[in-house]
C-alpha cells in the first residue's frame, strides 16, 4: 500500500445531514433574492454597465454601500447611493 492510499484508508468519513433544515419564509428575504437575481440575469446577458447597492441592517442602525462601474459613472452613482441612503433612513423613521 503506497503511503496516500494508507492515508485516505485511515480517514473518518463523516456524514452530512439528509436534508438542509427548513428555513421560515419571509418576504423580506425573498424581496431582496428576488432583486438580487433580477440584477445578476442582467448582468450575465451584458444589459449592466454599473451597479450599485444600498444595503439596511436589519435593525436599521446601519447602511453600507456598494457599486461595480465603469470610471465615468463613478459619481453619479455615489451621488445617488447617498440620495438612496438618506431617503432610506428618513422612511424608517
Amino acid at each position: 500500500m503506497s503511503k496516500p492510499d494508507r492515508i485516505l484508508s485511515d480517514a473518518a468519513v463523516l456524514r452530512f445531514p439528509i436534508s438542509a433544515a427548513e428555513a421560515v419564509a419571509d418576504e423580506n428575504v425573498a424581496s431582496v433574492i428576488q432583486v438580487l437575481q433580477d440584477q445578476l440575469q442582467l448582468a450575465r446577458e451584458g444589459k449592466l454597465r454599473s451597479v450599485a447597492v444600498v444595503s439596511v441592517s436589519n435593525d436599521g442602525a446601519a447602511i453600507g454601500t456598494q457599486w461595480s462601474c465603469t470610471n465615468g459613472d463613478v459619481a453619479s452613482l455615489i451621488g445617488k447611493l447617498a440620495v438612496l441612503s438618506h431617503d432610506m433612513m428618513a422612511a424608517r423613521n
